[in-house]
């Protein structure tokens, strides 16, 4: 059956298993949930299964012209759109609209994939409202976002929604694992659990050498007792390097929004004894739930300042800063 290479996301599988054995497929979907948890990689096989000629057993022949030209990357009715840059332009949407007033030229679906669209800008997510209200026939649209993102509301209502979740750190370390026979089975568990069931983040983050850069500003947290002008110091240091992580960048705000979200958890489970790592413990002493709650504000803001294009440097700043406690109402 198609899907049967994915391990986990039981529920939105059965979901669209169902739809595309019934061909009722809706007209649009929104795969949503973090990064890393397998809406590309489904996104995909639904595609690829849709393209194909002579699908047997519920799954693509792989032989006909169809599967060729998709595996090849030059099949004319696959539309992928990715952000340009930091966002999805309203220049991108537009050509895709000119793209749907045509007929499928082979196939008797079109299929549209357009991903990360947290980082759609509004007057682009304005303009594909167009089409998904009135969408032209034999087109099919997928939708990718993440929760954290901030999806326009008239999107997500014209789109179906299929719930991604982050997968139980056994199975997130078994396609680790799989990705990357090389690393030790506590290397993959470690990975798993720093991505909190995350693994396509946990492989990025592996091999972009964003892991390091997360474990050193991390680790810096242990001496926000220092002076504010060593504090100051350090922060700015680290936003180089930030600012340069390119692709990474939005990879490691993930994964410290997920750091403080634990510090968090931590406060609210430290009675009933949970175990947390030794760096979420010590955080927990350091700030309060009404400081987490800020931290994670300002993640989410360095986020959507990167959506509108803003200097990299200048948020890498504005964001270890705060988090290093150098605003002048903390020192």
């Amino acid at each position: 059956m198609v899907f049967s290479t994915i391990l986990g996301q039981t529920k939105a599988l059965t979901l669209l298993s169902r739809a595309l054995a019934s061909g009722r497929l809706a007209h649009a979907y929104l795969f949503s949930g973090p990064d890393g948890v397998g809406k590309t990689t489904v996104a995909l096989d639904m595609a690829a299964m849709l393209l194909c000629r002579s699908p047997k057993e519920g799954r693509p022949c792989g032989r006909c012209p169809g599967c060729l030209k998709y595996r090849s990357g030059n099949h004319p009715d696959f539309v992928r759109i990715r952000p340009d840059g930091a966002a999805i332009k309203i220049d991108q949407v537009r050509e895709l609209k000119k793209a749907l007033n045509f007929a499928p030229f082979e196939s008797g679906m079109r299929v549209v994939l357009l991903e990360d669209v947290q980082a759609m800008r509004r007057e682009a997510g304005n303009s594909l409202l167009k089409v998904l209200e009135e969408p032209p026939p034999d087109n099919l649209l997928i939708l990718t976002g993440t929760e954290a993102g901030a999806i326009l509301g008239t999107v997500v209502s014209r789109c179906q929604v299929i719930p991604f979740a982050p997968l139980p750190l056994d199975l997130a370390a078994a396609i680790i694992r799989r990705h990357r026979p090389e690393l030790d089975a506590a290397g993959c568990e470690a990975l798993a659990a720093l991505a909190d069931g995350c693994p396509g983040q946990a492989l990025a983050l592996e091999a972009d050498g964003i892991l390091n850069l997360y474990r050193r500003i991390v680790a810096a947290f242990d001496a926000l007792q220092d002076k504010a002008a060593i504090r100051t110091e350090r922060a700015l240091a680290l936003a180089v390097d930030l600012a340069e992580a390119k692709e990474g960048f939005s990879l490691l705000l993930t994964l410290l929004r997920i750091f403080f979200k634990n510090v968090m958890a931590a406060h609210v489970s430290h009675s009933a004894g949970r175990a947390f790592p030794p760096e979420v413990e010590q955080a927990r002493e350091r700030w309060n739930l009404t400081r987490l709650s800020a931290k994670i504000d300002t993640i989410d803001f360095a986020e959507q300042a990167l959506a509108r294009n803003c200097s990299r440097s200048l948020v890498s700043e504005v964001l270890l800063l705060d988090l290093f406690d150098c605003s002048p109402l903390l020192t």
